[in-house]
């Protein structure tokens, strides 16, 4: 490759809607166009990296044996019906209609699709275990896409499935793409963390996520210090505390607490007016019911309210985690004009739940365990309920993991072999979500192969998912420093970046044989070739593109020596120009 024929526009500012330093260097360094929100074109150097993860993921997944296919991205409607999903994606996907009127939708993923192929190829036992893969465009409509090609409308995906006829082989399966997604992480080069994580739309009884660990990523997860656990908060566990004797709590009473609309001035007021003698009350104290609508897959809407410490806010990614595919919207004024018996500021149990004049389901947090002592709104203007008792006064319809998790907070993994740990919390980038589906589209498409004694039986299934694009940032975020990208060697468009600088023709002459006898060692070469631009400027630009070896050949030459960099460490050596083919060489493996 030569900067002189390259499509390539480096720039030196950034784009005005980047947020992330992946979106603002991918741009500046001419690696991806924006073509519309969400949507982005690949530039050559940015599809060369694109490729080179791609073909990391394919050996690795060949490497255990997974076969690829590759799928349409239009699909008709008829299977994403037999599961479920044409409405449970709700407005998440790409819905359109052909001139005779066929529903169809852009593949957001492929379950059904590779249920209905392995049905129709294969009916036994003797066929399986069987493992298929495909690396593809899908597409979901994002309501707010952002940070460039992290959080896209379309974006790249390795999606795999495997088929087994019994779990203890699919245990198998899915222990061997696991350890084939551990391969993968590690050749790309970035940080990474794994946890438990929320199975959402897809279902079965477990997942977990790879996530690269970046202080820009959208996922917050935590890990305990002292055991194995690492969860995203979607799927954190409350531990759950034993029942507390309220035998001698005072009967519930309510009093006048005016101008206490929030946690704040409620506890402000009861310390005031209503002093404890052991402790002074704290926003611990309160139960919060916080208010809001699920729009479920088919339109229908339904209120609920949320009971929760009042020290302790709703994670609407949290609470959203245990919804999908019901959508959360805020519980606003016409809501409140429709249940007039709720009212705000002042919400409490004695009017929530299925069975009571609101008719709202009330689940509480489970920290909320029976014997708990409370204060919480009276349903009136100004007033509270003190020493409101859990199982005594009020029965919840059931429980909701919606509550923040915070630093500090107990390790459930520990809590449940007698030890307490705090938990410690960090963000990360969606990398890979592996899931245990059991047999949910087996079931729902009629997936079943006749066994070793001749019975039908179910086919269990597993889905493994890699973000390939969204691997390109990821590495960007992670890699990247003052001055632009720094590509690990797997994934770069190039191993070596060759600055000819001057205007002496015998370094262009120089650098031309230096390339070519790079090439043929199998070192693959950008050249910067231009005759007319500046050293300064073929400089920011070699270190804005990221290759991990920058090798330049300049007024050096007279003394018979080149400059080799190492982007990655900033080192610089001056190598005699015999030496330097091999030298280089060898750093690059060749």
């Amino acid at each position: 490759m030569r900067m002189s024929t390259l499509f390539v526009r480096t720039l030196r500012e950034d784009p005005v809607d980047a947020e992330v330093a992946s979106h603002r260097l991918l741009v500046r360094a001419g690696y991806v166009r924006r073509a519309a929100p969400g949507i982005y074109s690949w530039l050559p150097l940015g599809y060369r990296v694109l490729r080179n993860i791609e073909r990391i993921v394919r050996e690795e997944m060949d490497a255990i044996g997974a076969q690829e296919v590759h799928f349409p991205a239009l699909l008709p409607r008829e299977p994403y019906e037999a599961s479920g999903r044409w409405t449970d994606y709700g407005d998440s996907i790409f819905r359109l209609k052909d001139r005779k009127g066929g529903d169809y939708l852009l593949g957001p993923t492929h379950e059904e699709m590779f249920t209905l192929l392995v049905k129709d190829l294969y009916s036994s036992y003797k066929d399986l275990p069987l493992s298929l893969y495909q690396i593809q465009a899908k597409y979901r409509d994002e309501p707010r896409p952002r940070a460039g090609i992290l959080r896209g409308r379309e974006f790249v995906m390795k999606d795999s499935y495997s088929f087994d006829v019994t779990d203890d082989a699919f245990l198998d399966s899915y222990n061997a793409h696991r350890e084939a997604y551990i391969r993968v992480f590690d050749r790309l080069g970035f940080d990474y963390v794994i946890v438990a994580a929320m199975s959402g739309a897809m279902g079965g009884s477990a997942s977990e996520e790879f996530l690269a660990k970046a202080e820009s990523g959208e996922d917050t997860y935590v890990h305990c210090p002292a055991c194995s656990y690492a969860a995203n908060v979607e799927a954190v566990r409350v531990p759950t505390p034993p029942p507390v004797p309220y035998d001698g709590v005072p009967a519930a009473h309510v009093e006048d607490t005016p101008d206490t609309p929030t946690i704040a001035t409620l506890v402000t007021h009861l310390n005031d007016h209503f002093p404890r003698e052991d402790r002074p009350w704290t926003d611990a104290d309160t139960l919060k019911n916080v208010l809001v609508v699920l729009k479920h897959p088919d339109g229908s809407r339904e209120p609920i309210a949320i009971g929760l410490p009042g020290d302790r806010e709703v994670d609407q990614k949290r609470l959203g985690g245990q919804l999908e595919p019901i959508e959360v919207e805020p519980f606003d004024e016409a809501q409140f004009a429709k249940h007039p018996t709720l009212v705000k500021g002042y919400i409490g149990p004695g009017v929530l739940g299925e069975q009571n004049e609101s008719k709202v389901r009330y689940l509480v947090d489970p920290r909320v365990v029976e014997g708990t002592r409370w204060v919480t709104g009276a349903n009136e203007p100004g007033r509270h309920v003190l020493d409101l008792v859990a199982g005594r006064d009020f029965t919840p319809d059931g429980t909701i993991e919606a509550a923040d998790v915070r630093d500090g907070d107990p390790c459930p993994q520990c809590s449940a072999n007698g030890r307490v740990s705090p938990l410690q919390s960090a963000r990360g980038i969606e990398m890979g979500h592996i899931f245990q589906l059991g047999r949910r589209f087996a079931e729902a498409l009629d997936l079943k192969v006749l066994d070793e004694h001749g019975k039908l039986v179910t086919v269990t299934m597993g889905s493994y998912g890699i973000g390939v694009s969204r691997a390109v940032a990821a590495i960007a975020e992670d890699t990247h420093d003052e001055l632009g990208l720094v590509w690990p060697r797997e994934v770069a468009p190039a191993d070596v970046h060759l600055v000819a600088t001057g205007k002496d023709a015998a370094v262009f002459e120089a650098a031309e044989r230096f390339a070519a006898e790079l090439e043929e060692r199998g070192v693959s070469v950008l050249y910067d070739d231009r005759p007319k631009v500046s050293p300064g400027v073929k400089f920011k630009d070699a270190e804005l593109l990221g290759m991990p070896t920058i090798v330049v050949v300049g007024k050096g030459l007279a003394e018979g020596e080149v400059e080799v960099r190492d982007r990655a460490t900033g080192t610089r050596d001056n190598v005699a120009v015999g030496s330097a083919v091999d030298l280089v060489a060898a750093a690059v493996g060749r």
